[in-house]
């Protein structure tokens, strides 16, 4: 099931890393026609608590021809909503059963986005997957692997990747505004739900509209409390991906764009403790949850034009010391986040998204900047795109040969976290050089009669 990499292999996956960036400056390979772009689209719809609801409202210029749940409650606004619609808990079922489907949005949580994506890919179909794009590393790697080999359009939900903000931001930044960006640093202030929690005790009556077993899909088993669903299993590490994956792939999007950056050479993290009452420092390590705040540094090796950089990430309320160059009564971010890029000749501020605004710091400069014309090309929205790029065959911002490696980087992070020391990354070769145990938590193993 979990292959070892190739150096070919990693080299063509590095060439498609490129692909966004070849994007946005407008050089793209030739466009293969698929359907007429008047055609409507049959699209499922798998996971649909919060961002799925939305997502399947933002795709409604389309046929929404299936909707999946494991709990049929969340489901029933859609199911409102898309009254034509065949409903189904299982994804398996629906993906056999169904043959009219071209494409598959998925908003599961995130223990399950790969099993349903791998499943949705081996059929044929296109996919808009929301990030993080996996729950593992390893399966990061995978997916990207497949999306190449099926030949499948593909998206990750980073909607700010579409955004205004992202193209101007790489436009002042290749223009030179603040010089040559050596640091940067990024917050949000997730996680918004508990972590740094143990497992609950009790074991409640399973509702009945929920298949606990298809909720758990490839992670190990354990009873139904409300403290896992519904949207409250982002801070357990057998589901979720904590503050950093929810809001990491988001901020460090328009980083890793901006900057061209590659796979990091070291990552180390440091966390605030969890502790059992009455119990010795030897019980303080957590295996639960993730922390309720963090702090994570990362080193990525100098790039053409581009020199080292250091980026470091803050969470759960933790942020980097205000910037002088900021005038007082001025916000940094917004209610998820933002980022400060760090030049040799100034500093830019942005919202978490990008979505809020990009601003050189103090406002003063940001009035005198000239700013260069806009090259990049500019799109409506991130799902149009996708939707345009299923019947046209253009390329999407966010494929997953980008999306993967943005994964990849971000969960590496976790990785660091539960190691507990500073990793030193081998992505050819899809290891950590210096901890064995931190390899141990670059994939998981899948409950019996789960795989990829």
């Amino acid at each position: 099931m979990l292959k070892k990499t190739s150096r070919r292999t990693f080299l063509k996956r590095t060439a498609m890393a490129a692909a966004p960036l070849l994007i946005l400056s407008g050089q793209t390979r030739g466009e293969k026609k698929r359907s007429s772009a008047h055609d409507r689209l049959n699209i499922a719809c798998v996971g649909l608590g919060g961002i799925g609801t939305g997502n399947a409202g933002r795709l409604e210029s389309e046929n929404i021809v299936a909707l999946c749940d494991v709990d049929t409650n969340q489901m029933a606004k859609s199911a409102k909503r898309f009254p034509k619609a065949t409903l189904y808990q299982d994804f398996r079922i629906m993906l056999d059963k169904q043959k009219d489907i071209d494409a598959v949005m998925i908003a599961t949580p995130d223990h399950n986005h790969a099993v349903v994506t791998m499943a949705a890919m081996q059929r044929g179909k296109h996919v808009y997957c929301e990030k993080p794009l996996t729950h593992s590393v390893r399966e990061a790697r995978m997916i990207a692997e497949a999306a190449a080999k099926y030949g499948v359009v593909t998206q990750m939900g980073i909607q700010g990747h579409a955004h205004e903000s992202l193209r101007l931001l790489c436009e002042w930044i290749w223009d030179g505004a603040i010089g040559d960006v050596h640091e940067v640093h990024a917050w949000t202030p997730h996680p918004v739900w508990p972590q740094g929690i143990d497992r609950p005790a009790d074991t409640p009556p399973v509702p009945e509209s929920l298949d606990w077993d298809l909720w758990l899909g490839p992670a190990p088993s354990r009873p139904y409390h409300p403290w896992y669903h519904p949207r409250v299993w982002r801070g357990w590490i057998d589901f979720g991906t904590g503050g950093l994956g929810d809001m990491g792939c988001h901020i460090f999007d328009h980083i890793v764009t901006a900057l061209k950056l590659g796979p990091p050479e070291t990552v180390e993290a440091s966390a605030s403790l969890f502790v059992r009452p009455g119990a010795g420092r030897e019980k303080w390590k957590n295996t639960e949850t993730y922390p309720q705040a963090e702090i994570v540094t990362y080193h990525f090796p100098a790039r053409e034009g581009f020199p080292p950089l250091k980026l470091m990430w803050y969470d759960g309320g933790l942020m980097p010391p205000r910037p002088e160059e900021l005038e007082d009564g001025r916000r940094m971010g917004d209610d998820c986040g933002g980022a400060i890029y760090v030049g040799t000749k100034g500093k830019i501020l942005t919202g978490s998204h990008g979505a809020n605004g990009v601003r050189i710091i103090p406002e003063e400069k940001m009035q005198e900047y000239r700013q260069p014309p806009k090259t990049l090309p500019r799109v409506e929205n991130h799902y149009i795109e996708w939707i345009e790029a299923c019947k046209t065959g253009k390329p999407t911002g966010a494929p997953f040969s980008y999306a993967g490696p943005l994964t990849e980087t971000v969960l590496l992070g976790n990785v660091a976290l539960r190691c507990g020391e500073k990793i030193r990354w081998d992505s050819a070769n899809l290891r950590v050089t210096n901890c064995d145990t931190a390899n141990t938590f670059l994939q998981r193993e899948y409950r019996e009669g789960w795989t990829l």
